[in-house]
């Protein structure tokens, strides 16, 4: 691991691992990594699936976004459609393309990546790449459950939605980098990636542990 200009740089090393925790969506993992200096230290990891994310954006430049509920901050918040990368070899565009119908009720003609944002990389190696899906169409929707069968959607023109994020009514952080990203890339005349564009930081070690345990 080198920086230009700045020579070799420490390389840190995970000498002992312990899962403390394996459940049905995360596993908590304890390491001990050597530290600069000589010390070591221990970090706690949670691994998870990689996810997915999609701003769908209509021909009159709204964004549908759905609020659901969500039980560890016990509220509803409004979001993207989203969803949870649960097979190794999918392909994350079609995980996309299942979350948007399973939760919408659309599909997308067209669709590019528009960022890819880790979600607290202090504790997880949880990543999210949401895509820029157009050419909404409405799709017929599998029937929902739990949190799903309760959720709302809305169609949230591009500019309420960024008003929404910087007065805090948007919180979720697939929404608000979504949002914003969206913008930005509009600001900047950025010409973004296609929607198979490589993903080096989507986590597997999660999935990999299950299939190894099945």
């Amino acid at each position: 691991m080198t920086s230009s200009g700045q020579g070799a740089r420490f390389e840190f090393e995970t000498v002992a691992s312990d899962t403390v925790y394996e459940g049905a969506i995360l596993a908590l993992r304890l390491d001990k990594v050597k530290m600069p200096g000589g010390r070591e230290a221990e970090r706690e990891v949670v691994e998870h699936h990689g996810a997915v994310a999609i701003v769908a954006l209509d021909d009159q430049d709204r964004i549908a976004m759905i609020e659901q509920y969500r039980h560890p901050i016990g509220r509803r918040l409004w979001e993207l459609p989203a969803g949870l990368l649960d097979e190794l070899d999918e392909p994350p565009v079609e995980a996309a393309k299942r979350e948007l119908a399973e939760e919408t009720g659309l599909a997308a003609a067209r669709w590019s990546v528009l960022v890819d944002v880790m979600a607290s990389p202090g504790f997880t190696d949880e990543c999210v790449r949401i895509f820029l899906a157009e050419g909404l169409t409405e799709v017929e929707r599998p029937e929902a459950r739990d949190e799903e069968a309760d959720i709302e959607l809305s169609y949230v023109p591009v500019d309420e939605a960024v008003a929404r994020a910087l007065s805090g009514e948007i919180v979720n952080a697939s929404a608000v980098s979504g949002v914003l990203a969206l913008v930005a890339s509009r600001a900047a005349s950025t010409s973004l990636r296609p929607a198979d564009a490589p993903w080096p930081d989507l986590p597997t070690t999660f999935e990999r542990r299950k299939k190894s345990d099945g």
